[in-house]
């Protein structure tokens, strides 16, 4: 099949819907990577995608490791399951998934109606993330509130809304990273019961990640969160203005 990747990036928007449609999740998959790169959000081999393949149990197709986003070819993902293993090491052929496929499947199991996740290491997250942190803090929350894209995010019915985006330190030990990140995420955790629904989270000087329902769905929350987060920044700027 020809993907069309030779299009102008306008049709790119379309070509996804479509290829959603049609259940060609690699096409759509492919198409997002181009879009991401485009934007900013997704440069050099930065960012990782996943959709939910499987349940019971959670098995993942997700982009292999070291892949240039912006030309990623129907070889570029591997199969995993619910401990980020290949589940066919022949087929993957020398392929592999990043460490961070951890935190994808952590997602996948704490996050129960997920269909898809996604992760961008765009300019504004990655200034905000770094921002929102003390040296000595492991942990912070970002507050955003007023802004009527805030309706983008799934659930959320009017501008008059704050939500909170939980920010974690970076860490290369993806074990460790996993369980911090799950006592926000578990919905048995104590933390987990005293906050609003949390609908993606940040790794300090790192990047996002959200997820949704479906892969469309969760594309649209990278578009609203990245948004969301340059006007935070813009807005920091310009009270710095006499």
């Amino acid at each position: 099949m020809t993907y069309g990747f030779g299009m102008n990036d306008s049709t790119l928007v379309q070509n996804i819907g479509e290829y959603i449609a049609a259940g060609d999740t690699k096409a759509a998959l492919r198409v997002i990577g181009r879009e991401f790169h485009s934007r900013c959000w997704s440069l050099g081999t930065s960012s990782n995608y996943s959709v939910i393949t499987h349940r019971n149990p959670i098995e993942l197709l997700i982009t292999a490791s070291g892949k240039d986003k912006s030309s990623l070819t129907e070889k570029d993902f591997v199969s995993v399951d619910a401990a980020g293993n290949l589940l066919d090491i022949e087929q993957s052929a020398g392929r592999k998934s990043s460490a961070e496929t951890l935190l994808h499947c952590l997602i996948a199991e704490c996050i129960t109606d997920a269909g898809a996740i996604l992760h961008t290491h765009s300019v504004w997250g990655t200034i905000l993330s770094r921002n929102l942190l003390e040296p000595d803090q492991a942990f912070g929350v970002l507050g955003i509130e007023g802004y009527e894209m805030l309706k983008g995010l799934e659930g959320v019915q009017t501008h008059d809304t704050m939500i909170e985006v939980p920010v974690f330190r970076n860490s290369q030990d993806m074990a460790e990273l996993s369980e911090r990140i799950r006592d926000v995420l578990e919905p048995s955790s104590v933390t987990y019961s005293k906050r609003p629904p949390v609908h993606g989270f940040l790794l300090a000087g790192h990047g996002l990640y959200t997820w949704g329902k479906s892969l469309a769905e969760a594309r649209r929350h990278i578009e609203i969160f990245e948004f969301l987060f340059e006007v935070t920044v813009q807005q920091k700027l310009l009270s710095l203005c006499p």
